[in-house]
């Protein structure tokens, strides 16, 4: 299955999407910020980010931009997860790259479809 990089400060967030991506297969590296998450993404190969955007140390908008200025995880699907909603935001997210957007609470049976047809591109 996908290796999928999760980046969110919340350690609860994080567990409720690991458990529900780990139950299909896949492999999930956890962030707790955007730097971390950027630092990750370096390192290691990905087939998808999800981030949450607001965010302490760095935001998702200012990772997935500084994702696509390297060459390497320029094509990187990102899948924005949030509590934000404001269209202008959203549009924001797309104009930087985002690939996805889900808005929290999330249902995991959502967020594993979302998941698989980003990951079918």
């Amino acid at each position: 299955m996908a290796a999928i990089l999760l980046v969110d400060d919340s350690a609860s967030v994080r567990r409720t999407v690991k458990i529900a991506l780990t139950g299909e297969g896949h492999n999930v590296m956890e962030a707790a910020d955007g730097a971390e998450g950027l630092a990750k993404a370096a390192a290691g190969r990905f087939d998808l980010v999800i981030t949450d955007l607001n965010m302490p140390v760095m935001d998702g908008l200012t990772m997935i931009r500084q994702l696509r200025q390297k060459s390497a995880q320029a094509g990187l699907p990102v899948l924005f997860l949030t509590t934000e909603s404001d269209a202008g935001v959203k549009a924001q997210a797309k104009a930087a790259g985002a690939t996805g957007w889900l808005t929290k609470p999330f249902n995991p049976e959502q967020l594993l479809k979302t998941v698989a047809r980003i990951l079918a591109r």
